[in-house]
């Protein structure tokens, strides 16, 4: 069975090394480049071919945006998930829409970093839920759950439960699950009624 290339880019030592050491314990994966800038990135990227480019989202020289754009440019092939310390969903919309397929915090364990690796390889994409910050409600909006917020936004949207769980990095069954959850709490039966229920709503930078 062929490995997955992964190409590591992250401006700090001790982050290229300790990810080159989680990815490469896993048997199907092999990290083919380690990278220290976006420039770097870009150019191991052509070099090597990575079916997955693991890149931070500020690095020195060719960061965020700029960096995403140019890998997809000199690299088309290659999937490209953002690894980021930033949680806010500004950041997410802003990678995505640069062409990233995926977005991960730095705060997240090592087995949803590599399951994102493996969905982006098997062409799916993968965005982590936005973690909630000390002090935050667990619930807004009518007492919706942050990932069931996310789910309601991808419904009024007209995502199908499988889209759904592709973008969020979830089963299937845990979309339905949770769809169900929502018209409970909002007592709503059908998408028609959600998206009445919803429509008053404030629209964040993802609905936009």
């Amino acid at each position: 069975m062929s490995k997955i290339r992964v190409l590591v880019a992250d401006d700090h030592q001790v982050v290229r090394e300790g990810l080159e050491r989680v990815i490469g314990q896993e048997p199907d994966m092999r990290v083919v480049a380690l990278a220290a800038d976006g420039e770097q990135a870009v150019d191991a990227a052509r070099e090597h071919a990575p079916h997955v480019a693991v890149i931070d989202m500020r690095m020195p020289k060719l960061g965020g945006i700029a960096a995403i754009k140019s890998l997809r440019d000199r690299s088309p092939a290659t999937r490209v998930l953002v690894l980021s310390m930033y949680e806010d969903e500004r950041y997410t919309k802003a990678a995505l829409d640069a062409g990233a397929h995926g977005y991960v915090s730095k705060r997240a364990g090592a087995a949803t970093l590599l399951g994102a690796i493996r969905r982006l390889h098997a062409g799916q994409r993968f965005v982590e839920a936005p973690a909630q910050t000390p002090g935050d409600a667990a619930v807004d909006r009518a007492g919706l759950s942050i990932r069931e917020q996310e789910v309601v936004r991808l419904l009024a949207l007209g995502h199908t439960g499988r889209a759904i769980a592709d973008a969020l990095g979830i089963s299937k069954s845990s979309v339905d699950t949770y769809r169900a959850r929502v018209f409970e709490k909002l007592g709503v039966e059908n998408r028609a009624e959600l998206l009445e229920r919803i429509a008053s709503w404030p629209r964040d930078s993802n609905e936009q």
